[in-house]
């Protein structure tokens, strides 16, 4: 038998025994901590008919993923910071049709093209980092935390714009809403020649480029373009993404990129084509900006492979593997990261797309950004 009494049950045993039992309201701040900190690596499987068809074995991914200290890396993009707002859901409000809610904690991480220099250096590689942020708290976090990862960090801070801040608040493991607060223009002229000219000086040292780009303003036509030349004329690995989730942005005006990791929409928005199947939307982006591969992200479904280059297989797709996502949120930052370094040491094409749907995999295993190590991914090629 057992009765509530506000917040106090008492329960009575067979033998008389009273055992009085307190009750709080909000669930304890250790179990909403494990939430975040947990990864179900269980959730994650393994394509074996990928992996034959392509005759890919774990120790060739291995030997792959050791050779990411090989690696200099630049990654230049949009910062954001994710906070994650855990509430306790009250109920209605009785006077509007309003759901109420108690915050109880709060968790933030890096975000944006900053997850995406985080990934890189935990995955083993050099990293610098370009980005702009606003004069506030979060540049401060931003530059703190890309320090303390020992990235060679470059942020100019912009006085009218604050640093890109995404909230999430959820309850019972799902987001009930999202506020972000960023502003949306480019940057100065200013700004981008301060950006040209350290480039310049150093731009021959890296293997690989990075574009993050969330179409906030950081990466403006010039920028682009300017690399891009300076790039070619070096030979060194290009790859990009241009995010539309909220925004609207244009995976097209990225140039002879090496990868391109659109979503399904956002191929179809850069295209403006919403009735053509995938293989033709990717014969098509690929007239108009020339990437070598592109991968387009279809979420649950996984990711299709386009190969403009080698003479093999014109089209492949590798499954999801982990379809028990926690948080979708970051998964194509870290395919992006992942499958580039791979191809910029000298993987082929199908060996570094499983690997980027591992780090994927790992990714919407937890809950909020977290920068992917290169032991996780190792530990994934031995279970």
């Amino acid at each position: 038998m057992a009765k509530n009494l506000t917040g106090i049950f008492v329960l009575l045993s067979k033998k008389g025994t009273i055992v009085v039992l307190t009750q709080n309201n909000f669930p304890s701040l250790d179990l909403l901590q494990k939430e975040f900190d947990q990864i179900s690596h269980s959730n994650i499987s393994h394509s074996a008919s990928y992996l034959k068809r392509h005759h890919i074995n774990n120790q060739t991914l291995t030997n792959i993923i050791n050779k990411f200290s090989n690696l200099n890396v630049l990654v230049i993009g949009d910062t954001i910071i994710d906070e994650y707002i855990t509430c306790d859901p009250i109920g209605m409000s009785q006077e509007d049709p309003t759901i109420v809610v108690s915050p109880i904690s709060n968790n933030k991480f890096i975000g944006g093209a900053a997850i995406v220099a985080s990934h890189a250096k935990t995955l083993g590689a050099k990293v610098s980092y370009i980005s702009v942020t606003g004069v506030d708290d979060n540049y401060e976090y931003t530059n703190n935390y890309l320090n303390n990862l020992n990235i060679s960090t470059y942020l100019y801070k912009d006085d009218s714009r604050p640093t890109t801040l995404k909230q999430r608040f959820r309850a019972h493991n799902k987001t009930l809403l999202r506020v972000n607060h960023l502003k949306q223009h480019n940057i100065s002229k200013e700004i981008e020649n301060r950006i040209l000219k350290e480039l310049k000086e150093s731009i021959t040292t890296f293997d690989l480029i990075i574009f993050s780009d969330f179409s906030y303003g950081v990466l403006t036509k010039k920028l682009i373009s300017n690399i891009q030349k300076i790039a070619l004329e070096n030979n060194i690995f290009m790859v990009a993404d241009s995010q539309s989730s909220s925004q609207v942005g244009d995976i097209t005006k990225f140039k002879s990129m090496d990868v391109v990791t659109p979503t399904e929409r956002e191929i179809r928005l850069s295209l403006n084509d919403f009735e053509s199947g995938l293989v033709i939307l990717s014969e098509k982006l690929q007239k108009k900006s020339h990437p070598k591969y592109i991968f387009t992200t279809l979420g649950s479904e996984g990711i299709m492979i386009f190969n403009s280059i080698e003479d093999d297989l014109l089209t492949d797709n590798i499954p999801a593997l982990n379809l028990n996502a926690k948080d979708v949120s970051g998964a194509g930052d870290s395919l992006l990261t992942c499958a580039s370094m791979a191809l910029a040491i000298g993987a082929n094409i199908w060996e570094s797309a499983y690997l980027g749907s591992i780090a994927a995999a790992i990714q919407v295993s937890r809950i909020g950004n977290v920068p992917i190590k290169k032991e996780e991914v190792l530990k994934e090629l031995t279970i």
